[in-house]
């Protein structure tokens, strides 16, 4: 239910801590898949299990909501100078929204409870 999946995302943006130093890009070729936590945070979990987490400068309007995005990054990396666009249904058609720039790729993982 809709109130379950809030509370999931809400849990998401705890149960993963910063583990070292952001990095400016990642590579597109070992993205696995991606979580959109809010407008504004998307998780990027990497094939061999690292996740990213992207804190967007600005919020993203409908990133949430339509909770699908493109982005054509320049070569094989996807950095912190790239946009993403929110893709927006229309019927059977996706359009594509207004760009929204990302941030630093700060890796997280879940922080064992003491």
């Amino acid at each position: 239910d809709a109130a379950g999946f809030g509370a999931k995302r809400a849990k998401a943006l705890t149960e993963l801590q910063p583990v070292g130093d952001p990095v400016n890009c990642i590579s597109t070729s070992r993205i696995d898949t991606t979580r959109i936590i809010n407008n504004s945070t998307i998780d990027f979990k990497m094939h061999g299990g690292k996740t990213y987490r992207n804190t967007l400068p600005h919020s993203c309007p409908g990133l949430l909501s339509e909770d699908r995005f493109l982005y054509r990054p320049t070569g094989n990396s996807l950095c912190s100078v790239d946009t993403i666009r929110v893709l927006h249904s229309y019927g059977a058609q996706l359009s594509e929204g207004v760009g929204c720039g990302l941030g630093k790729f700060q890796p997280v993982a879940k922080v064992a409870a003491n």
